[in-house]
Protein backbone atom coordinates (compact mmCIF):
# COMPACT_ATOMS: atom_id res chain seq x y z
CA UNK A 1 0.00 0.00 0.00
CA UNK A 2 1.38 3.63 -0.85
CA UNK A 3 0.59 6.54 1.08
CA UNK A 4 -0.90 9.35 -0.26
CA UNK A 5 0.17 12.34 2.11
CA UNK A 6 2.84 13.87 2.51
CA UNK A 7 4.11 14.02 6.18
CA UNK A 8 5.13 17.94 5.77
CA UNK A 9 1.69 18.72 3.90
CA UNK A 10 -1.06 16.68 3.51
CA UNK A 11 -2.50 18.08 0.37
CA UNK A 12 0.21 16.81 -1.16
CA UNK A 13 0.76 12.94 -2.31
CA UNK A 14 3.57 11.77 -0.85
CA UNK A 15 6.51 9.93 -3.24
CA UNK A 16 7.53 7.25 -0.05
CA UNK A 17 5.85 4.33 -0.01
CA UNK A 18 4.89 1.71 2.62
CA UNK A 19 7.87 -0.45 0.77
CA UNK A 20 10.28 2.42 0.99
CA UNK A 21 9.99 2.81 4.37
CA UNK A 22 9.87 -0.79 5.23
CA UNK A 23 13.87 -0.74 3.49
CA UNK A 24 15.44 2.23 5.81
CA UNK A 25 17.83 0.36 7.73
CA UNK A 26 18.67 -2.31 4.93
CA UNK A 27 22.31 -2.27 3.07
CA UNK A 28 22.47 -1.41 -0.29
CA UNK A 29 26.36 -2.97 -0.76
CA UNK A 30 29.15 -3.93 1.26
CA UNK A 31 32.77 -4.41 -0.23
CA UNK A 32 35.98 -5.69 1.62
CA UNK A 33 40.08 -4.49 0.42
CA UNK A 34 42.24 -6.37 -0.18
CA UNK A 35 45.01 -5.47 2.67
CA UNK A 36 46.65 -1.97 2.76
CA UNK A 37 49.87 -2.01 1.81
CA UNK A 38 52.82 0.82 2.41
CA UNK A 39 53.28 1.49 -0.93
CA UNK A 40 49.37 2.18 -1.89
CA UNK A 41 49.61 4.91 1.34
CA UNK A 42 52.71 6.18 -0.46
CA UNK A 43 51.52 6.28 -3.55
CA UNK A 44 48.11 8.24 -2.55
CA UNK A 45 49.65 10.78 -0.56
CA UNK A 46 52.22 11.35 -3.55
CA UNK A 47 48.80 11.88 -5.51
CA UNK A 48 46.91 13.70 -3.57
CA UNK A 49 50.00 16.37 -2.19
CA UNK A 50 51.45 16.88 -5.58
CA UNK A 51 53.50 18.92 -6.68
CA UNK A 52 54.14 19.24 -3.16
CA UNK A 53 55.75 16.56 -0.83
CA UNK A 54 53.74 14.59 1.22
CA UNK A 55 53.68 14.85 4.76
CA UNK A 56 56.84 12.28 6.23
CA UNK A 57 53.96 10.33 8.21
CA UNK A 58 53.00 9.27 5.24
CA UNK A 59 55.39 8.01 3.25
CA UNK A 60 58.74 7.67 5.33
CA UNK A 61 58.21 4.82 8.36
CA UNK A 62 61.70 5.72 10.36
CA UNK A 63 59.74 9.10 10.68
CA UNK A 64 56.55 7.85 11.69
CA UNK A 65 57.77 5.93 14.13
CA UNK A 66 58.73 9.17 16.24
CA UNK A 67 54.70 10.28 15.43
CA UNK A 68 52.02 9.83 17.65
CA UNK A 69 50.97 6.95 15.69
CA UNK A 70 53.91 4.97 15.92
CA UNK A 71 54.18 4.12 12.08
CA UNK A 72 52.96 4.98 8.88
CA UNK A 73 49.06 5.77 8.45
CA UNK A 74 47.16 6.66 5.62
CA UNK A 75 45.94 9.96 4.96
CA UNK A 76 42.25 10.49 5.70
CA UNK A 77 40.71 10.56 2.05
CA UNK A 78 42.93 7.38 1.57
CA UNK A 79 40.95 4.84 -0.24
CA UNK A 80 41.30 1.51 -0.21
CA UNK A 81 38.85 0.28 -2.79
CA UNK A 82 40.09 2.73 -5.85
CA UNK A 83 41.62 0.42 -7.87
CA UNK A 84 40.15 -3.46 -7.11
CA UNK A 85 38.37 -4.75 -3.70
CA UNK A 86 38.69 -8.37 -2.34
CA UNK A 87 34.93 -8.78 -2.26
CA UNK A 88 32.72 -6.38 -4.04
CA UNK A 89 29.23 -6.81 -5.70
CA UNK A 90 29.37 -6.42 -9.53
CA UNK A 91 30.26 -2.56 -10.62
CA UNK A 92 26.91 -0.35 -12.21
CA UNK A 93 26.31 0.27 -15.64
CA UNK A 94 26.90 3.70 -16.41
CA UNK A 95 22.64 3.53 -16.93
CA UNK A 96 22.50 2.26 -13.67
CA UNK A 97 24.63 5.20 -12.15
CA UNK A 98 22.73 7.61 -13.54
CA UNK A 99 18.99 6.38 -12.46
CA UNK A 100 17.54 8.72 -9.92
CA UNK A 101 16.21 5.26 -8.58
CA UNK A 102 19.18 3.36 -7.74
CA UNK A 103 18.62 2.98 -4.45
CA UNK A 104 15.39 1.20 -4.68
CA UNK A 105 16.54 -0.94 -7.76
CA UNK A 106 19.42 -2.08 -5.56
CA UNK A 107 16.87 -3.03 -3.06
CA UNK A 108 14.34 -4.61 -4.94
CA UNK A 109 12.14 -2.27 -4.11
CA UNK A 110 9.61 -0.35 -6.39
CA UNK A 111 10.76 2.95 -7.21
CA UNK A 112 8.84 6.59 -7.01
CA UNK A 113 8.21 7.44 -10.38
CA UNK A 114 11.55 10.38 -10.48
CA UNK A 115 13.07 11.46 -13.15
CA UNK A 116 16.04 13.82 -11.88
CA UNK A 117 18.97 13.60 -9.37
CA UNK A 118 21.14 15.92 -7.58
CA UNK A 119 24.01 15.58 -4.86
CA UNK A 120 22.73 17.18 -2.17
CA UNK A 121 25.56 17.23 -0.26
CA UNK A 122 27.90 14.98 1.74
CA UNK A 123 29.62 14.73 5.42
CA UNK A 124 32.19 12.79 6.95
CA UNK A 125 33.55 11.61 10.34
CA UNK A 126 36.51 10.20 10.68
CA UNK A 127 37.66 7.51 13.43
CA UNK A 128 41.07 5.11 13.56
CA UNK A 129 43.59 6.07 10.80
CA UNK A 130 44.08 3.24 8.23
CA UNK A 131 47.42 1.14 8.75
CA UNK A 132 49.59 -1.15 6.61
CA UNK A 133 48.13 -4.44 6.84
CA UNK A 134 44.54 -3.06 7.37
CA UNK A 135 42.00 -5.06 5.90
CA UNK A 136 38.88 -2.51 5.39
CA UNK A 137 35.20 -3.82 5.27
CA UNK A 138 32.70 -1.03 3.63
CA UNK A 139 28.54 -1.15 4.50
CA UNK A 140 26.32 1.54 2.67
CA UNK A 141 22.65 1.71 4.14
CA UNK A 142 20.03 3.17 3.46
CA UNK A 143 19.50 5.57 6.40
CA UNK A 144 16.42 7.65 5.49
CA UNK A 145 13.61 9.33 3.17
CA UNK A 146 12.31 12.67 3.79
CA UNK A 147 10.31 15.36 1.40
CA UNK A 148 9.93 18.79 0.98
CA UNK A 149 7.99 21.04 -1.51
CA UNK A 150 10.55 22.57 -4.24
CA UNK A 151 9.40 25.04 -7.16
CA UNK A 152 9.38 22.13 -9.19
CA UNK A 153 7.43 20.02 -7.27
CA UNK A 154 7.92 17.59 -4.35
CA UNK A 155 11.65 16.74 -3.55
CA UNK A 156 12.76 13.46 -2.18
CA UNK A 157 15.71 13.39 0.32
CA UNK A 158 17.35 10.44 0.41
CA UNK A 159 20.14 9.54 3.05
CA UNK A 160 22.17 6.56 2.54
CA UNK A 161 25.52 6.24 5.22
CA UNK A 162 28.70 4.43 4.17
CA UNK A 163 30.53 2.62 7.14
CA UNK A 164 34.13 2.07 7.11
CA UNK A 165 35.72 -0.43 9.52
CA UNK A 166 38.64 -2.15 10.01
CA UNK A 167 39.47 -5.61 10.62
CA UNK A 168 39.40 -5.16 14.62
CA UNK A 169 35.71 -3.25 14.36
CA UNK A 170 36.94 -0.30 15.22
CA UNK A 171 35.38 2.56 12.84
CA UNK A 172 37.39 3.99 10.13
CA UNK A 173 35.39 6.30 8.43
CA UNK A 174 31.62 7.46 7.90
CA UNK A 175 29.89 8.93 5.43
CA UNK A 176 26.35 10.04 4.87
CA UNK A 177 25.16 10.97 1.66
CA UNK A 178 21.80 13.18 0.39
CA UNK A 179 20.47 12.69 -2.62
CA UNK A 180 17.72 14.86 -3.78
CA UNK A 181 15.24 13.72 -6.43
CA UNK A 182 12.51 15.22 -8.44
Amino acid sequence: MTDTTNTADPDVPTRVSDEMRTAIGRTLSRRVSFPVSESDIRRWALAVYYPEIPPERFINAEAAAKSRYGGITAPEDFNPFAWLAAEQPTAPTEAEENDPNSVERRLGVTPPPLRFQLNGGMEVDYGVPMRPGDVITSENRLVSYSERPGRLGLMLFTVTEDTWTNQHGELVKRGRMTLIRY
